[in-house]
């Protein structure tokens, strides 16, 4: 069966070419829907023949770094998802590229099982995975990209390859973590965990005791073990239908934790912070993996939105002064989510047989976002996105793929060294740049 192509005179152009920020207004060159292997191989020739690029895109999330794709065949991975094989024995999975965590997480969860998935059921696990992978887990167990142990593709001449440690091994280490740019995978195996069940959950305090809690949550973390890793939020909830009661137009702060080891010891380690001011309301609680599913909040559908993220590599009482009088009470911050996340432990070293992102460059990822359904909430969005980035830059440490919703100059990302590693393996293997990615190899 020969790929589905779409074109601006068909009915589900707009549908096909959507990106998930419903602001990013996508026009190439054509849509390409595969639904094999042999599919993307005839979909990359034939646009190399036409002297068009190829882009891949499964779910459409950080698609504002592509810029204009009016040369270029929007290749949809979706089609791709067929593929989802779990090895309880060998605890490992295979999935194909168009394959969502939510199809891999609940499915692992029954077996006992854990994968290291990104915070929305919704995310394409291809995408997440080249992109680094920063699971609730990484604290114990470090990137996803680093636990994978195969990838199969397509060149830029159209062949397919299987990649790992032993064949193509160059190739293998830059598309763990080094992006999309050096061809269109097709499907992926990486290991799970052994994880049967987990102490997690969030607890909420009322927004103007963003700083007690901050300061709580911030003192608590410099001594709590790897297997748990934790989120600082504020929280500004609009008054819409879509958010469901009680949070609808009401804000908070709060911690989200999440414990990978034995749950007592993880009831424990979450006690005092119960005591960083008034809970109201708690949802920390012994659970299988998927019950963690939607403990982000994410949204599960397309919207309007902007964020803006950055790495620091400190949380001094400064930053926490600086952060709070930019987006904290008081501050006229509607951002719907500023989150602090902990990183360190299994991160900060670099694994055995580590692909291009080993390590995550800081101590916390920081992010803000805020939807934008009306025109009229474009400017002060980004006063408060940029209020929120300037009030942290000075303990800037770098930036982390998959957070990073536009272009930035490799060497931002990843170490001189390794940025020369990849640009040789990307003129190695698509010397005539074909592929084109949200965040593209460049010398």
């Amino acid at each position: 069966m020969a790929a589905d192509f779409v074109t601006k005179q068909d009915a589900n152009w707009d549908l096909e070419r959507g990106a998930f920020n419903i602001l990013i207004d996508q026009e190439p060159a054509g849509i390409a829907i595969p639904r094999s292997a042999d599919d993307v191989s005839d979909v990359v020739r034939s646009a190399a023949a036409d002297g068009k690029r190829v882009a891949a895109q499964c779910t459409g999330h950080l698609a504002a770094p592509l810029g204009s794709l009016a040369d270029t065949v929007l290749l949809r991975t979706a089609g791709l998802d067929g593929v989802v094989q779990i090895d309880s024995a060998a605890g490992s999975a295979r999935v194909g590229a168009g394959a969502l965590w939510g199809d891999v997480v609940p499915r692992a969860s029954e077996l006992g099982l854990a994968a290291l998935h990104g915070s929305a059921p919704g995310v394409g696990i291809a995408g997440y995975t080249l992109g680094g992978g920063l699971s609730f887990y990484a604290r114990k167990h470090g990137l996803a990209c680093n636990r994978v142990t195969a990838i199969e593709l397509v060149t830029a001449d159209g062949e397919q390859v299987r990649v790992d440690a032993d064949n193509e091994p160059d190739l293998f280490w830059a598309l763990r973590g080094g992006g999309g740019s050096f061809g269109v995978v097709t499907a992926l195996e990486f290991e799970l965990l052994p994880l049967s069940q987990i102490y997690a959950g969030a607890l909420f305090f009322p927004a103007d005791q963003s700083s007690d809690v901050l300061r709580s949550w911030q003192e608590w973390i410099a001594d709590v073990p790897e297997e748990m890793t934790s989120v600082w939020r504020i929280l500004n909830f609009p008054p819409v239908p879509e958010i469901p009661e009680p949070f609808r137009g009401n804000s908070y702060t709060a911690i989200e934790a999440i414990y990978c080891g034995d749950a007592a010891d993880g009831e424990g380690l979450v006690a005092p912070l119960r005591e960083a001011g008034t809970v109201g309301m708690d949802t920390m609680a012994v659970q299988p993996p998927q019950g963690i599913a939607e403990l982000h909040m994410d949204p599960p559908d397309p919207l309007p939105y902007l964020g803006d993220s950055l790495v620091i590599g400190d949380l001094s009482p400064a930053a926490i002064d600086s952060l709070l009088k930019a987006i904290g009470p008081g501050s006229g911050s509607q951002l719907i989510s500023v989150e602090l996340r902990h990183c360190g432990g299994a991160l900060s070293r670099t694994p055995e047989g580590a692909g291009a992102l080993a390590t995550f460059p800081g101590s916390f990822l920081a992010f803000g976002v805020n939807f934008v359904p009306m025109p009229e909430m474009m400017a002060p969005t980004r006063a408060w996105l940029g209020a929120f980035k300037a009030a942290l830059q000075p303990y800037d440490a770098g930036i982390y793929l998959n957070f990073a919703e536009e272009r930035f100059e490799m060497t931002k990302a990843f170490l001189p060294e390794t940025v020369d590693r990849l640009c040789e393996v990307k003129q190695r293997y698509d010397p005539d740049d074909l592929f084109r990615s949200n965040h593209p190899v460049t010398g």
